[in-house]
């Protein structure tokens, strides 16, 4: 599998988590209409079942996936709650990058 493929993948597990939970999040907090419950919880199916198109095993891929989530989950934050991330927020998902091009694309043997 290409390393493109695989980032896609992750990115795109990422997007349906972080989209998911915060549908389900307007629902629950926000008073929103069932509605955004339902896309919520089909997002999150949708993200359980794409990392399984990883080429390689369940804790490697999920182990990767938690750095992207980082990752995403700040740029959430930044885009759509508007709250800026700090030098510091940046390093850690610096540093959450770097493993996950450790985890998944270091070459082995």
């Amino acid at each position: 599998m290409s390393i493109i493929k695989s980032l896609w993948y992750l990115v795109l597990a990422g997007f349906c988590e972080i989209g998911g939970g915060y549908l389900v999040w307007q629902w629950l907090r926000e008073g929103r209409s069932v509605l955004f419950a339902v896309l919520g919880s089909a997002l999150l199916v949708l993200y359980g079942i794409i990392p399984t198109l990883q080429e390689t095993h369940f804790g490697r891929a999920y182990s990767a996936y938690g750095g992207i989530f980082i990752v995403m989950a700040m740029l959430w934050g930044w885009l759509i709650d508007k709250i800026k991330p700090d030098k510091f927020d940046i390093i850690g998902c610096f540093i959450a990058l770097v493993g996950v091009s450790v985890i998944m694309y270091f070459p082995r043997k």
